[in-house]
């Protein structure tokens, strides 16, 4: 059983985060986040290749059994409605509604009760796996702090603290995301600064969290070498060179942050202004908008020849093509994408489980794209700033979306990164600058 982190304190001050950080218990608490690492990052591993294996099997196996030569353009009319049907339930009846809507941003910090696990999982699953446009982060990021503080609480009886619980949850939220974004310090910065940790406390619990990220990254490899399905990373390989940042490609960078900016306002507005009628009546909207999102990509395929799946999914294995061959997408193309992709995205982030990150990147690197096709921007750079951009435009973090898009380019990530971090500072001062999405919702009167 782990040690009770030691807080010492004066008699009238806060306890001090250099004391902890020096204490016995402390070690204790490495070590802890050492032995929750490992089984925590090997379900996410396992929770990741059972997303990968529903997807192929309800968008290519399915269909072939059924005797179809190829998967007709509209089968995804199938597999999100079922994802409608399944989900729907979930978030109905199941304590704790399947885990937090998309639609409220990204959150971190806190774990969900034991109670809620089994349907934060089933949701993600459904919708994940069966095309709906969210990503996997989030209700990882739950499921292992929920896991890591129900494991220690389960050997303790019960009986953990506040302050080591929110440690331990870190350190499993840690593990479960180790390689998602490409990199074990990724996760961590967007841990760290989705929690809105800073100066002594942040080092408490980063420490740790780091610890539980960097054994999660060695199971994946080490999971990826034996059953050899991929470490289900964002990062992409055998990417064309990126250019140097020129003065015009600075100014396009501050055109693409405002934008991205807009456009985000404008997803999380129709997200949260559907989301209301939506949880009134989930058994028959949440499947509507599961027919709707498959319906958006039925239309961008049969209008541009591409394939379905770049409006569906996260966008997460959609990004790798789309920056090698830019040259494979015209302009109209890349817009019907974003116009298509953006509602989906509205969609699903009214009414499934899952996380915001991925899909947003993926239209900014569609819309920094389309922009490339304009003088002064190479393809690239444009993808770089429209991911960033995006990506700030929903999580509000803008460091970690500086570091996610430049993490994810690799070698290129450092050339660029002038005009990603000029994207993500535009974008992210608009962003603040906007209303608050959704419907205004009048103050309540004051007491008389």
């Amino acid at each position: 059983m782990a040690a009770e982190v030691a807080h010492p304190a004066s008699a009238d001050g806060p306890a001090d985060p250099m004391a902890v950080l020096r204490s016995r218990p402390y070690l204790g608490m490495l070590g802890l986040a050492a032995a929750l690492g490992v089984p925590i990052s090997a379900l996410a591993y396992g929770f990741l290749l059972l997303t990968s294996a529903l997807q192929t099997w309800a968008f290519t196996t399915a269909p072939l059994a059924l005797g179809f030569a190829a998967p007709p353009l509209w089968w995804p009319l199938v597999p999100l409605t079922i994802a409608g049907v399944l989900v729907a339930p979930v978030i109905r009846f199941l304590p704790g509604h399947g885990g937090e809507s998309p639609a409220d941003g990204f959150h971190a910090g806190g774990f969900p009760a034991g109670r809620d696990l089994g349907g934060i999982a089933a949701a993600a699953l459904a919708s994940i796996g069966l095309g709906v446009v969210v990503g996997p982060e989030a209700p990882l990021i739950a499921v292992g702090g929920g896991l890591a503080v129900l494991a220690l609480r389960t050997a303790r009886r019960g009986n953990v603290p506040a302050s080591v619980a929110s440690v331990v949850a870190a350190t499993g939220s840690f593990a479960a995301v180790s390689t998602l974004f490409g990199s074990p310090l990724a996760a961590a910065f967007l841990m760290m600064e989705a929690a809105g940790l800073g100066g002594a406390t942040a080092t408490m619990v980063l420490v740790p969290g780091l610890l539980g990220a960097g054994i999660g990254s060695l199971v994946f490899v080490g999971l990826d070498s034996w059953t050899g399905f991929g470490t289900f990373s964002l990062a992409v390989s055998d990417l064309p060179a990126a250019s140097s940042p020129t003065v015009a490609g600075i100014g396009w960078a501050v055109v693409a942050g405002a934008v991205a900016a807009l456009l985000c306002w404008v997803i999380r507005d129709a997200a949260l202004r559907m989301k209301p009628l939506v949880v009134r009546r989930a058994l028959l909207l949440i499947p509507a908008l599961g027919l709707a999102i498959a319906a958006l990509a039925i239309l961008y395929a049969g209008v541009t020849g591409h394939d379905v799946g770049e409006v569906l999914f996260s966008g997460q294995d959609a990004l790798g093509p789309l920056l090698r061959d830019p040259a494979a997408y015209g302009v109209g193309a890349l817009l019907l994408l974003i116009v298509c992709k953006g509602l989906a995205y509205a969609g699903a982030l009214a009414g499934f489980r899952g996380g915001p990150t991925f899909p947003a990147m993926f239209i900014g690197a569609a819309g920094g794209t389309a922009l490339a096709h304009l003088p002064g921007l190479d393809a690239l750079p444009g993808a770089a700033i429209g991911m960033g951009a995006m990506t700030v435009g929903m999580l509000r973090l803008p460091l970690t979306s500086v570091l996610l898009a430049t993490l994810f380019l690799g070698a290129d990530g450092l050339t660029v990164m002038p005009l990603v971090i000029v994207g993500v500072v535009v974008s992210y001062v608009v962003t603040l600058r906007l209303p608050d999405p959704g419907p205004r919702v009048a103050p309540a009167p004051e007491a008389t």
